[in-house]
Protein backbone atom coordinates (compact mmCIF):
# COMPACT_ATOMS: atom_id res chain seq x y z
CA UNK A 1 0.00 0.00 0.00
CA UNK A 2 1.64 3.44 -1.11
CA UNK A 3 2.08 5.87 1.94
CA UNK A 4 0.27 8.55 2.44
CA UNK A 5 1.91 12.38 2.96
CA UNK A 6 1.77 12.58 6.85
CA UNK A 7 1.43 9.66 7.73
CA UNK A 8 3.02 7.68 10.64
CA UNK A 9 5.08 4.66 10.06
CA UNK A 10 5.54 2.20 12.87
CA UNK A 11 9.31 1.35 11.91
CA UNK A 12 12.41 1.44 13.66
CA UNK A 13 13.92 5.28 13.46
CA UNK A 14 16.71 4.94 10.55
CA UNK A 15 14.27 2.81 8.49
CA UNK A 16 11.09 5.02 9.05
CA UNK A 17 13.41 8.34 8.16
CA UNK A 18 14.22 6.68 5.01
CA UNK A 19 10.82 6.11 4.01
CA UNK A 20 9.81 9.33 5.14
CA UNK A 21 12.58 10.92 3.19
CA UNK A 22 11.00 8.51 0.37
CA UNK A 23 7.53 9.93 0.44
CA UNK A 24 7.71 13.37 1.20
CA UNK A 25 6.77 13.14 4.95
CA UNK A 26 7.88 14.59 7.65
CA UNK A 27 6.20 12.09 10.42
CA UNK A 28 7.96 9.49 12.34
CA UNK A 29 6.08 7.58 15.50
CA UNK A 30 3.79 10.53 15.28
CA UNK A 31 6.39 13.57 16.01
CA UNK A 32 6.36 16.11 13.39
CA UNK A 33 10.13 17.16 12.55
CA UNK A 34 8.79 19.64 9.35
CA UNK A 35 9.56 19.19 6.06
CA UNK A 36 12.55 16.75 5.04
CA UNK A 37 12.71 17.96 1.59
CA UNK A 38 14.65 21.57 0.21
CA UNK A 39 12.33 23.73 -1.22
CA UNK A 40 12.59 24.04 -4.83
CA UNK A 41 15.13 26.99 -6.03
CA UNK A 42 12.45 29.20 -7.89
CA UNK A 43 11.54 33.19 -7.36
CA UNK A 44 8.10 34.03 -6.60
CA UNK A 45 6.50 37.71 -7.22
CA UNK A 46 3.34 38.25 -5.13
CA UNK A 47 1.51 41.51 -5.64
CA UNK A 48 -1.92 42.12 -4.23
CA UNK A 49 -2.54 38.44 -3.61
CA UNK A 50 -1.64 37.28 -7.02
CA UNK A 51 1.46 35.32 -6.99
CA UNK A 52 3.54 33.99 -10.40
CA UNK A 53 6.48 31.60 -9.72
CA UNK A 54 9.30 31.30 -11.82
CA UNK A 55 12.40 29.36 -12.61
CA UNK A 56 16.02 30.89 -11.75
CA UNK A 57 16.79 31.14 -15.67
CA UNK A 58 13.44 33.05 -16.51
CA UNK A 59 13.81 34.94 -13.20
CA UNK A 60 17.03 36.02 -14.87
CA UNK A 61 15.68 37.42 -18.10
CA UNK A 62 12.78 38.69 -16.35
CA UNK A 63 14.98 40.98 -14.51
CA UNK A 64 17.46 41.97 -17.55
CA UNK A 65 13.82 43.56 -19.45
CA UNK A 66 12.88 45.14 -16.45
CA UNK A 67 15.89 46.46 -15.39
CA UNK A 68 16.70 47.95 -19.15
CA UNK A 69 13.41 50.30 -18.78
CA UNK A 70 14.49 51.44 -15.64
CA UNK A 71 17.40 52.47 -16.96
CA UNK A 72 15.76 53.90 -19.77
CA UNK A 73 13.37 55.95 -17.62
CA UNK A 74 10.77 53.99 -19.20
CA UNK A 75 7.22 53.34 -17.25
CA UNK A 76 6.64 50.00 -15.55
CA UNK A 77 3.54 49.70 -18.37
CA UNK A 78 6.38 49.40 -21.05
CA UNK A 79 8.44 46.71 -18.79
CA UNK A 80 4.90 44.98 -18.55
CA UNK A 81 4.35 45.02 -22.91
CA UNK A 82 8.11 43.61 -22.78
CA UNK A 83 7.87 40.67 -20.29
CA UNK A 84 4.66 39.83 -21.93
CA UNK A 85 6.13 39.63 -25.25
CA UNK A 86 8.90 37.76 -24.05
CA UNK A 87 6.63 35.63 -22.12
CA UNK A 88 5.07 34.72 -25.22
CA UNK A 89 7.99 34.67 -28.02
CA UNK A 90 10.42 32.48 -25.64
CA UNK A 91 8.80 31.57 -22.28
CA UNK A 92 11.40 33.96 -20.59
CA UNK A 93 14.44 32.11 -22.21
CA UNK A 94 17.15 32.98 -24.43
CA UNK A 95 16.93 30.26 -27.45
CA UNK A 96 19.05 29.66 -29.37
CA UNK A 97 16.54 28.49 -31.79
CA UNK A 98 13.52 28.87 -33.29
CA UNK A 99 10.93 29.97 -36.55
CA UNK A 100 13.34 30.47 -39.35
CA UNK A 101 16.05 32.73 -38.33
CA UNK A 102 14.08 33.86 -35.05
CA UNK A 103 16.44 33.51 -31.63
CA UNK A 104 16.98 34.92 -28.42
CA UNK A 105 14.37 36.35 -25.43
CA UNK A 106 12.22 38.04 -28.14
CA UNK A 107 12.82 36.09 -30.88
CA UNK A 108 14.19 38.69 -32.58
CA UNK A 109 15.31 37.68 -36.59
CA UNK A 110 18.73 39.22 -37.74
CA UNK A 111 17.22 38.73 -41.09
CA UNK A 112 14.90 41.53 -40.46
CA UNK A 113 17.36 44.07 -38.83
CA UNK A 114 16.67 43.48 -35.69
CA UNK A 115 20.46 42.50 -35.24
CA UNK A 116 23.30 40.27 -35.67
CA UNK A 117 22.78 36.42 -34.57
CA UNK A 118 24.84 37.09 -31.00
CA UNK A 119 23.14 40.57 -30.92
CA UNK A 120 19.59 39.39 -30.59
CA UNK A 121 21.01 36.45 -28.12
CA UNK A 122 22.16 39.44 -25.27
CA UNK A 123 19.84 39.72 -23.29
CA UNK A 124 20.52 42.87 -22.74
CA UNK A 125 20.95 44.39 -26.30
CA UNK A 126 17.42 42.48 -26.84
CA UNK A 127 15.58 44.12 -24.41
CA UNK A 128 17.36 47.73 -25.60
CA UNK A 129 15.97 46.88 -29.26
CA UNK A 130 12.66 46.13 -28.13
CA UNK A 131 11.82 49.51 -26.50
CA UNK A 132 13.47 51.21 -29.41
CA UNK A 133 11.05 49.88 -31.34
CA UNK A 134 8.14 50.14 -28.90
CA UNK A 135 8.94 53.67 -27.76
CA UNK A 136 8.16 54.67 -31.31
CA UNK A 137 4.95 53.61 -31.05
CA UNK A 138 2.27 56.06 -31.19
CA UNK A 139 0.52 56.60 -27.60
CA UNK A 140 1.91 53.00 -26.37
CA UNK A 141 0.73 53.22 -23.11
CA UNK A 142 -2.65 53.70 -23.61
CA UNK A 143 -2.93 51.03 -26.56
CA UNK A 144 -3.46 47.29 -25.50
CA UNK A 145 -0.64 45.07 -24.39
CA UNK A 146 -1.74 42.87 -27.34
CA UNK A 147 -1.22 45.88 -29.87
CA UNK A 148 1.40 46.81 -28.63
CA UNK A 149 3.28 44.16 -28.41
CA UNK A 150 2.49 43.26 -31.69
CA UNK A 151 3.15 46.83 -33.57
CA UNK A 152 6.39 45.85 -32.34
CA UNK A 153 6.69 41.92 -33.29
CA UNK A 154 4.37 41.66 -36.61
CA UNK A 155 3.67 38.35 -34.91
CA UNK A 156 0.70 36.00 -36.56
CA UNK A 157 -0.71 35.17 -33.46
CA UNK A 158 -1.20 38.93 -31.86
CA UNK A 159 -3.92 38.03 -28.93
CA UNK A 160 -1.48 35.29 -27.73
CA UNK A 161 0.58 38.24 -25.55
CA UNK A 162 -2.95 38.49 -23.40
CA UNK A 163 -2.64 34.92 -22.10
CA UNK A 164 0.83 36.32 -20.78
CA UNK A 165 -0.53 39.89 -19.83
CA UNK A 166 -1.23 39.78 -15.70
CA UNK A 167 1.94 37.76 -14.99
CA UNK A 168 3.89 40.32 -16.76
CA UNK A 169 1.99 43.48 -14.94
CA UNK A 170 3.32 42.10 -11.48
CA UNK A 171 6.63 40.85 -12.89
CA UNK A 172 7.08 44.67 -13.98
CA UNK A 173 5.42 45.93 -10.33
CA UNK A 174 8.40 43.99 -8.88
CA UNK A 175 11.75 44.33 -10.35
CA UNK A 176 10.51 48.11 -11.68
CA UNK A 177 10.69 48.67 -7.67
CA UNK A 178 7.18 49.74 -7.57
CA UNK A 179 5.93 47.14 -5.47
CA UNK A 180 8.55 46.92 -2.27
CA UNK A 181 10.28 43.72 -1.03
CA UNK A 182 8.09 41.06 -3.25
CA UNK A 183 10.04 39.63 -5.17
CA UNK A 184 12.38 36.55 -3.99
CA UNK A 185 13.84 33.33 -4.76
CA UNK A 186 15.19 30.50 -2.99
CA UNK A 187 18.53 29.64 -3.98
CA UNK A 188 20.76 27.15 -2.68
CA UNK A 189 24.15 28.20 -3.16
CA UNK A 190 27.57 25.71 -2.87
CA UNK A 191 30.51 27.05 -0.94
CA UNK A 192 33.26 28.33 -3.40
CA UNK A 193 36.75 29.03 -3.52
CA UNK A 194 37.88 31.96 -1.37
CA UNK A 195 39.08 34.74 -4.43
CA UNK A 196 42.13 37.20 -3.69
CA UNK A 197 41.19 40.53 -3.45
CA UNK A 198 41.91 42.87 -6.79
CA UNK A 199 43.37 46.13 -7.25
CA UNK A 200 39.99 48.07 -6.68
CA UNK A 201 39.71 46.89 -3.44
CA UNK A 202 36.58 43.83 -4.47
CA UNK A 203 37.24 40.41 -5.26
CA UNK A 204 36.86 38.88 -8.80
CA UNK A 205 33.04 37.86 -7.55
CA UNK A 206 32.01 41.11 -6.20
CA UNK A 207 33.42 43.07 -8.79
CA UNK A 208 30.93 41.02 -11.17
CA UNK A 209 28.38 41.98 -8.97
CA UNK A 210 29.23 45.49 -9.71
CA UNK A 211 29.95 44.95 -13.04
CA UNK A 212 26.74 43.07 -13.95
CA UNK A 213 24.66 45.80 -11.97
CA UNK A 214 26.57 49.03 -14.12
CA UNK A 215 25.75 47.44 -17.30
CA UNK A 216 21.94 46.85 -16.51
CA UNK A 217 21.02 49.78 -14.76
CA UNK A 218 24.17 52.23 -16.34
CA UNK A 219 25.51 54.69 -13.94
CA UNK A 220 25.23 53.81 -10.35
CA UNK A 221 27.05 55.03 -7.57
CA UNK A 222 28.73 52.26 -5.73
CA UNK A 223 31.18 52.29 -2.55
CA UNK A 224 32.00 50.34 0.11
CA UNK A 225 34.86 49.30 -1.18
CA UNK A 226 38.57 50.75 -1.31
CA UNK A 227 42.24 50.21 -3.40
CA UNK A 228 43.95 48.38 -0.71
CA UNK A 229 40.72 47.24 1.64
CA UNK A 230 38.22 48.66 3.67
CA UNK A 231 39.42 49.36 7.40
CA UNK A 232 36.54 50.41 9.46
CA UNK A 233 33.25 52.13 8.75
CA UNK A 234 31.30 48.87 9.12
CA UNK A 235 29.82 46.49 11.78
CA UNK A 236 32.65 43.56 13.05
CA UNK A 237 32.63 40.84 10.35
CA UNK A 238 31.48 42.64 7.54
CA UNK A 239 32.19 41.37 4.14
CA UNK A 240 33.21 44.94 3.35
CA UNK A 241 36.30 43.85 5.09
CA UNK A 242 37.28 40.95 2.77
CA UNK A 243 35.84 42.91 -0.36
CA UNK A 244 33.02 40.40 -0.89
CA UNK A 245 30.55 43.31 -0.36
CA UNK A 246 29.30 46.42 -2.68
CA UNK A 247 27.07 49.34 -1.68
CA UNK A 248 25.18 50.56 -4.23
CA UNK A 249 23.53 54.20 -3.58
CA UNK A 250 20.29 55.69 -3.65
CA UNK A 251 20.47 59.56 -2.46
CA UNK A 252 18.86 61.24 -1.29
CA UNK A 253 16.32 59.17 0.21
CA UNK A 254 13.44 59.66 -1.54
CA UNK A 255 9.58 57.92 -2.76
CA UNK A 256 11.93 57.75 -6.49
CA UNK A 257 14.94 56.63 -4.88
CA UNK A 258 13.24 53.98 -2.52
CA UNK A 259 11.45 52.78 -6.02
CA UNK A 260 14.98 52.75 -7.77
CA UNK A 261 16.49 51.04 -4.80
CA UNK A 262 14.34 48.12 -4.56
CA UNK A 263 14.36 47.83 -8.61
CA UNK A 264 17.79 46.68 -8.11
CA UNK A 265 17.63 45.07 -4.88
CA UNK A 266 14.89 42.31 -6.34
CA UNK A 267 17.79 42.45 -9.63
CA UNK A 268 20.45 41.06 -7.19
CA UNK A 269 17.96 38.79 -5.88
CA UNK A 270 16.89 37.40 -9.10
CA UNK A 271 20.57 36.69 -10.37
CA UNK A 272 21.80 35.79 -6.81
CA UNK A 273 22.66 32.22 -8.22
CA UNK A 274 24.33 33.40 -11.34
CA UNK A 275 26.17 36.02 -9.13
CA UNK A 276 26.84 33.73 -5.97
CA UNK A 277 25.08 36.61 -4.14
CA UNK A 278 25.04 36.06 -0.21
CA UNK A 279 22.94 38.70 0.82
CA UNK A 280 20.75 41.80 -0.23
CA UNK A 281 20.05 44.46 2.38
CA UNK A 282 17.73 47.00 1.76
CA UNK A 283 15.33 49.34 2.95
CA UNK A 284 15.27 47.46 6.60
CA UNK A 285 14.79 44.43 4.86
CA UNK A 286 17.27 41.28 4.54
CA UNK A 287 17.46 38.48 1.83
CA UNK A 288 19.71 36.01 2.43
CA UNK A 289 20.93 32.68 0.04
CA UNK A 290 20.75 29.42 1.35
CA UNK A 291 18.88 27.54 4.31
CA UNK A 292 16.82 30.80 4.84
CA UNK A 293 16.07 31.97 1.19
CA UNK A 294 12.49 30.77 1.10
CA UNK A 295 12.01 33.05 3.73
CA UNK A 296 11.72 35.69 1.32
CA UNK A 297 12.47 39.28 2.50
CA UNK A 298 12.35 39.32 6.38
CA UNK A 299 12.81 42.48 8.99
CA UNK A 300 16.28 43.61 9.04
CA UNK A 301 17.56 45.14 12.28
CA UNK A 302 20.08 47.29 11.87
CA UNK A 303 23.30 46.95 14.24
CA UNK A 304 23.45 49.21 17.54
CA UNK A 305 26.04 51.62 17.09
CA UNK A 306 26.95 55.28 16.34
CA UNK A 307 26.46 56.12 12.69
CA UNK A 308 23.99 57.79 10.63
CA UNK A 309 20.25 55.80 11.07
CA UNK A 310 19.53 56.11 7.84
CA UNK A 311 22.72 54.26 6.62
CA UNK A 312 22.45 51.77 9.08
CA UNK A 313 19.15 50.67 8.08
CA UNK A 314 19.87 50.92 4.68
CA UNK A 315 17.39 53.41 3.49
CA UNK A 316 20.27 54.86 1.28
CA UNK A 317 21.72 52.08 -0.50
CA UNK A 318 21.30 48.88 -1.22
CA UNK A 319 23.93 46.34 0.53
CA UNK A 320 24.88 43.43 -1.67
CA UNK A 321 27.51 40.37 -0.73
CA UNK A 322 28.88 37.50 -2.31
CA UNK A 323 29.57 33.94 -0.91
CA UNK A 324 32.88 33.15 0.80
CA UNK A 325 34.58 29.61 1.27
Amino acid sequence: MPLKKGAVVAVGAVGALGLAVAAGIASIGGKSFGPLLPPPEECRATVNGNTVVLDLEQAESAAVIAGIAVRRGLPPRAATIALATAYQESGLRNLNHGDRDSLGLFQQRPSMGWGTPAQVRDPHYAAWKFYDALVKVKNYQQLAVTVAADKVQRSAFPNAYADHENDARILASALTGQSKAVFSCTVDLASASVEAVGKNGLTPRADAVRRDVLKTFGPVPTGGYAAGGIRSGHMEGSAHYEGRAVDLFVKPISAANTTRGWALAQYLVAHADRLKIRTVIFSDRIWTAGGRSDNGWREYTPPDRPGNRDTLRHLDHVHVDVIED
